[in-house]
């Protein structure tokens, strides 16, 4: 591990720490950040797969969904840069197409087709009007974003609103 950090520093990539037990103040301190979540004893004493393993899961999961965001994976509570290329990814994009748009299923299907099946797309296609090629380019100009390539805040979803 320390071989890792020392590499990442050299090659000036950020470095994260999470550890469920206290690391040595060396390594922490090689650092950027350092995530201790506190579990507490494990219920069966030397299992690290429950607590830790558990609460070391709940940290990353965190940091990757923080991630997506920040890419603009996301718009509003949805992860909306998915491929429709399966039967289980069709149905989920067309329930956040319908969502988003206000349009039925079989709108929202012929969205993800006409985008290639690409969820991000479709919603801005429908949301704008716009053609495949000039809702691409302006999803491409907004770095990714649907808000800034439609021009509209996100819904707010789940709020009962």
């Amino acid at each position: 591990m320390r071989a890792a950090l020392s590499r990442a520093q050299t090659i000036g990539a950020k470095t994260v720490l999470v550890s469920c037990s206290d690391p040595p103040k060396q390594l922490a301190d090689t650092c950027d950040v350092v995530i201790l979540p506190k579990v507490g004893p494990e219920a069966l004493t030397g299992s690290t797969r429950m607590k830790a393993g558990t609460a070391t899961k709940l940290v990353l999961n965190t940091i990757s969904t923080g991630a997506m965001i920040r890419m603009g994976r996301a718009y509003g509570n949805l992860m909306v840069d998915l491929m429709a290329l399966s039967d289980k990814l069709r149905d989920r994009g067309q329930r956040i197409v319908m969502e988003v748009c206000g349009v039925d299923r079989d709108a929202a299907r012929r969205a993800i087709e006409d985008a290639g099946g690409s969820v991000k797309l479709a919603i801005v296609m429908a949301k704008t009007g716009q053609s495949h090629d000039a809702a691409r380019r302006a999803l491409e100009a907004a770095g990714g974003f649907i808000r800034k390539a439609i021009g509209d805040p996100p819904p707010v979803m789940g709020t009962g609103a």
